[in-house]
């Protein structure tokens, strides 16, 4: 089940996987009814889902596309970076928890994503994005402990610098890897994060919860 805030991107790529029975939702994560109403639509149609995985994120930039200090940066641009990140994040596994307390599943697992971001604080001017995504962190742990006795792990996956549009975004155009940066001197693939998904989502990933997956190609080593 592919979920996006917009429905058609959703269905596009619901379109792309292999198989049959795949589908799309439209769902705003940052807004409670829009969250409630599209699991349970989901699980209507597709019965009782055994894994979560919540990837929806923001990192904003000013209207001039510069990184402004988080005292420059208001109010506003704080409170829609956390209303995704963190309160999303919350709002979409609390729901997918709840579900899975009426209708248990054999194998339930909470993939939520955090970034290197949230464990290092970010670049200069990142305060918002690192304050959101350290929450999903803790989050995450306190939900893995909660949620144990019910055997659904809850895991983190914190990317680091990974080709995506969002990247491409916020670097300056024509910038390459920096070896220093990046000591496996490459940005990563979203195929690098995907397998991780896919590790921390299998039945062999049973014993581990409450765990932070690293795939940032050693930019932090821990």
């Amino acid at each position: 089940i592919a979920a996006d805030r917009n429905a058609t991107a959703a269905t596009e790529v619901a379109a792309t996987l292999a198989g049959s029975g795949h589908f799309a939702i439209q769902i705003d994560v940052a807004d409670a009814t829009s969250v409630d109403t599209a699991l349970t639509r989901a699980e209507a149609q597709s019965g009782p889902i055994d894994v979560l995985v919540h990837a929806a994120g923001v990192l904003l930039t000013e209207d001039d596309g510069h990184h402004a200090r988080f005292w420059e940066s208001g109010l506003a641009r704080w409170e829609q970076t956390m209303a995704v990140n963190a309160r999303g994040s919350f709002l979409v596994a609390a729901q997918f928890l709840r579900q899975r307390v009426q209708q248990p599943v054999a194998h339930g697992r909470v993939i939520l994503f955090s970034s290197v971001a949230g464990q290092t604080g970010g670049g200069k001017t990142y305060a918002d994005y690192a304050a959101s995504k350290a929450a999903v962190l803790g989050f995450m742990r306190a939900a893995a402990r909660e949620r144990a006795p019910l055997g659904i792990t809850v895991n983190a996956i914190a990317p680091g610098q990974i080709e995506t549009p969002m990247l491409r975004k916020n670097i300056p155009a024509g910038t390459l890897v920096d070896p220093k940066v990046v000591p496996l001197g490459r940005f990563g693939e979203p195929q690098d994060v995907a397998a991780a998904v896919r590790f921390a989502a299998s039945i062999e990933a049973g014993f581990i919860t409450g765990a932070t997956f690293d795939v940032n190609g050693g930019q932090r080593i821990q």
